[in-house]
């Protein structure tokens, strides 16, 4: 009886850190209301387009790259200097832990990739949005969503 309750918590547990795969609209509506659409001159549609090439919109996409970091999240933010890994130094700039950002509660990640903007490289930093987005007509992306975009 124990062990069964045991694992009805852990179970509850687990499904509350559990990330996300967002529909399309419905990120929108999530960005559109954290003030994303027009941030430091970006569309909501950049934002949409760059989720969608750097994770599909899920949230708990984990990417492991060649030098030993990875990249977390609905925005593929990387740890070797957004977030702390916990196995290598990082320079932590957004002062999270990088498992934070694999959850179905993406406010962390929004306020990190606000911060990533604001660097000069600006939505640079996302190579997804370089080649998939950038220069692009992007309108599509907020079609039918019922949000305001610039």
């Amino acid at each position: 009886m124990a062990a069964l309750m045991l694992l009805s918590i852990l179970a509850c547990v687990l499904v509350g850190n559990m990330g996300k795969i967002f529909r399309r609209c419905e990120l929108a509506q999530v960005l559109h209301q954290a003030g994303m659409d027009g941030f430091r001159g970006y569309s909501l549609a950049d934002w949409l387009c760059m989720a969608f090439h750097e994770s599909r919109f899920n949230t708990d996409t984990v990417d492991h790259e060649a030098d030993g970091s990875t990249d977390n999240g609905i925005f593929q933010i990387n740890s070797r200097q957004w977030c702390d890994d916990y196995r290598s130094s990082t320079r932590n700039l957004c002062h999270m832990h990088c498992s934070d950002l694999l959850t179905s509660n993406i406010n962390d990640d929004i306020g990190c990739a606000m911060q990533i903007v604001q660097q000069p490289r600006g939505m640079g930093a996302w190579l997804a949005w370089r080649k998939h987005c950038e220069g692009h007509e992007l309108s599509q992306w907020v079609e039918g969503c019922n949000v305001g975009s610039r």
